[in-house]
Parts: structure tokens; C-alpha cells; sequence
């Protein structure tokens, strides 16, 4: 329960600073351009809001709504998720949104997703030159890596340890890394001391995607580093630098085979445990916490295999972390084509799955770089062409510019309801996959 309410906090905390910075984004540039902003909102707020006020000659509303499903800023005259019509109907006004020149009207709407971007830039400039970059290089693995099931169906094996693809040397076990895997022709592996290689199917990644067990980790023999006071390791016995063999006689000889044993028990489940101490086997019954695990903290992997750490100045981290958002950038986008897939859509999450990838623990580290990744990812589907989103509301801008007409205000309407359907409907699938995969 404490790791849900970790998790949860850092999805708030995350979010709520995304949608400030992409509605900022908004307000700054209709205010340069002398647009009245008459709302400026944390979440939804239909019918009622949790807290709002309004400074002394200011013509703009703050406050935090009750619906935390993002967070809007109302730009007078102006289609948006407030559907004010009776606005609309109004003469233009000169403090309006629609009465200033198209490309006025351009930077106000993409002034959002350009905050956001901005902001995941300056993120990843922040973490290089804070804690640099950490990583494990893939031929220091001596163990080799345990793949998941699609991975050894695609010609991988327990143990190979990772080295190029189509020629390019692989650097670490991260989304770069799986991406030139998964889009090579070639990938070559040590296997027994032996350079092999593995041809890679077309289908690969959709593979990977479809089975939803990711491709591969660390081959590494779970060790206990400390054991959780008054857990059911402590009360068996178990000790800080026992080597675990066994659960329920299957054995462990990687962490990922301890974690899958665990997940298929009940939570108060009592497990035996085979273990090794000062050259000693024992058995001990564990009986599993609510979450199903032993209570205890494994080793970390880098005290297993030294880690390979980079340290940057502040000039020297600069180009670090642009360099990192745009790579973060350019992968998403080219990973996004698997969402038009059967496997892709299957495994789109709503806010369960993304409160999933933060860390378990309190990690500054961990938060800022997942807030990085989904700035990018949100500043990445709001320049989409649908209506209702940022991207919508270019595209009828440009279709203004090159035929020099506007769209109706009526056709403006209808779109916006439609758009915000196809975004609700969106929601709501997301979020019931992840229900359905709570339940399964």
C-alpha cells in the first residue's frame, strides 16, 4: 500500500507541473499578444471548483477544479473545452482571440506543446549535470542477459550477452538499445564465449509488444542486501547476504525467475526457500506480505556489475540533455506507429500504467526523468491534428492561411464536441485496459 500511494504522489506531482507549464505556455503568449485570458486552471471544473480567485485588476480566474483530467486555460473568443457559444455569437472584440492575425493565433495554440518540450529539455540538462548519466555497458554483463519469451522465440538465448546490431555496437539496456535491435536485420551476441547471430523478424517488436513482457534484463542471482524488520524474511530467519536458489523447489538463478515465481502466489502465501549462507543450504517457510513479496531488498545490480558513470559540467551537460530530448523525442514518434496495431492498442494504459513506471521508492532522480519523458510524450500528442487538441486547432489555422478563409464558427463547434468525444472515449479505453489487466 505504501508503494501505491509513492507511485500515486509522483503521478500527481508530474502531471500537475506538465499541465501548469503546457497551459502557461498558453497564457504567456495571448497575453504578449494582448488576448484576454479569462481562466487559468489545475484540472476540470464542471459545476464547482476546489479553490479559485482573482487578483485585483486582473481579468483572469485561477483555480484548481475537482476533475483531474488535465487543465485548461479559457482564451476569450475562442472554441475550446468551455464551448462557451454565447461568446461566439458576439461581435469580435479587439482583446479576442479571433480577432488577432493567423500567426498570433499559430504561437498561442502551439505555445503549450512548445513549453513542454522546453521544459523536458531543460529537465534532461538538470539531470546530466546533477547526477550525470549512470549506466551498465552491455559487454560488462558477464552473466549475460534473461529474455523474455518472445525474445528467445526470435532466436535469443538465456545468457547471450548483447553486442551490435546491424554492425553498431550496443551501449546499454535501454529504449535506444531495444529500438536498433528491434529495427535491425542483424543482431550479433557472444553465446559460450562464441560471437553468434540472430536474425531479427520483421514483426519483432510487435512481438515484444503484443506479450507485454518487455526483452530482456540483467542475469543476476537474487542476493539479499537487508532484510525488512518484522517481514516474513526476518521472522524465517533469512539474513543480509544470503543467496536465494529456490522458491517452492523451482529455482532462482536470475532475479527475474525470483519475481516471476512470486508473482504467480497468493498474497499470504507461505513459500519454501532455498538459500545460501557462508557455504550453507537451508529451507525456511516465508509467508508472503500483502504484495506478495519475501520482505526483504535484493542487491542492486551495479554492485554486481560496475556501472560506467559520466559526469558533466554545466556547459558540458547543455548538449547531454537536448540531445536526450530529442532522442526521447524521435523515439516515441517512431515507436508511435505501433499504437495502429492490434498488439499496440492492447497495450495502451491509461493512468495505472503510468503511475506504474515511477519508482517504487522516494528517487529524485527517477521522478525527474519520468516527468521529462511524459513532457515530451504530452507535448508529442497535443501537436496532434485532432480536434479538441492543440494540433486540431493548427490544422484548421493553416487550412485558414492557404485558403484565406475561415472555418465556421458552427463547424468549429462540432468539431471541438467530436474531438473531445474521441478524447473521452480514448480515456476511458486506456484506463479499462488497465482494469482488465488488474483483474487477469
Amino acid at each position: 500500500m505504501e508503494t501505491f500511494f509513492i507511485k500515486a504522489l509522483q503521478l500527481i506531482m508530474s502531471l500537475s507541473l506538465l499541465v501548469i507549464v503546457h497551459e502557461f505556455g498558453h497564457f504567456i503568449f495571448a497575453r504578449l499578444f494582448k488576448v484576454r485570458v479569462e481562466k487559468f486552471y489545475l484540472f476540470f471544473n464542471p459545476w464547482f471548483s476546489l479553490f479559485k480567485f482573482k487578483p485585483k485588476k486582473s481579468e483572469t480566474e485561477y483555480g484548481i477544479g475537482w476533475l483531474p483530467l488535465g487543465g485548461y486555460v479559457k482564451i476569450a473568443g475562442m472554441i475550446d473545452e468551455s464551448m462557451d457559444k454565447e461568446q461566439m455569437k458576439q461581435p469580435e472584440q479587439p482583446w479576442e482571440f479571433r480577432s488577432k492575425p493567423a500567426w498570433q493565433r499559430l504561437l498561442i495554440m502551439i505555445g503549450g506543446v512548445l513549453f513542454n518540450f522546453i521544459l523536458a529539455l531543460l529537465i534532461y540538462i538538470m539531470i546530466a549535470f546533477t547526477w550525470g548519466k549512470t549506466y551498465i555497458p552491455v559487454q560488462n554483463v558477464t552473466s549475460g542477459f534473461t529474455f523474455s519469451q518472445a525474445a528467445i522465440d526470435a532466436g535469443f538465448m538465456n545468457g547471450d550477452i548483447l553486442l551490435s546490431a546491424d554492425g553498431e555496437d550496443l551501449k546499454a539496456l535501454d529504449g535506444k538499445t531495444l529500438r536498433m535491435i528491434a529495427e535491425a536485420k542483424e543482431v550479433k551476441v557472444l553465446r559460450h564465449g562464441n560471437p553468434t547471430s540472430i536474425a531479427i523478424p520483421e514483426d519483432f517488436m510487435l512481438k515484444l509488444v503484443a506479450s507485454q513482457e518487455g526483452f530482456a534484463s540483467y542475469r543476476v542471482r537474487p542476493v539479499i542486501a537487508d532484510v525488512v524488520a518484522g517481514g516474513g524474511a526476518d521472522k524465517a530467519g533469512l539474513e543480509k547476504g544470503s543467496k536465494i536458489l529456490s522458491v517452492n523447489y523451482r529455482l532462482t538463478e536470475d532475479i527475474s525467475q525470483l519475481f516471476k515465481i512470486l508473482d504467480n502466489c497468493n498474497p499470504g502465501d507461505s513459500v519454501t526457500v532455498c538459500y545460501q549462507k557462508d557455504s550453507k543450504t537451508n529451507f525456511v517457510k516465508v509467508k508472503l506480505n500483502d504484495d506478495k513479496k519475501l520482505g526483504i531488498q535484493l542487491q542492486p545490480i551495479t554492485e554486481v556489475y560496475e556501472p560506467k558513470v559520466e559526469k558533466y559540467s554545466l556547459f558540458e551537460a547543455i548538449p547531454v540533455g537536448v540531445k536526450q530530448g530529442f532522442e526521447t523525442l524521435s523515439g516515441y514518434i517512431s515507436d508511435f506507429k505501433y499504437v495502429f496495431t492490434k498488439e499496440g492498442a492492447s497495450s495502451i494504459g491509461g493512468f495505472g500504467t503510468i503511475g506504474s513506471i515511477f519508482p517504487a521508492t522516494w528517487n529524485w532522480e527517477g521522478f525527474w526523468n519520468m516527468t521529462a519523458f511524459l513532457s515530451v510524450i504530452l507535448a508529442f500528442m497535443n501537436i496532434l491534428p485532432i480536434p479538441a487538441l492543440d494540433g486540431g486547432h493548427v490544422l484548421f489555422l493553416l487550412y485558414e492561411v492557404i485558403v484565406r478563409r475561415k472555418p465556421s464558427i458552427k463547424f468549429m463547434e462540432y468539431a471541438q464536441t467530436v474531438g473531445m468525444f474521441l478524447l473521452f472515449a480514448l480515456l476511458i479505453y486506456a484506463n479499462a485496459n488497465d482494469i482488465i489487466r488488474l483483474f487477469n
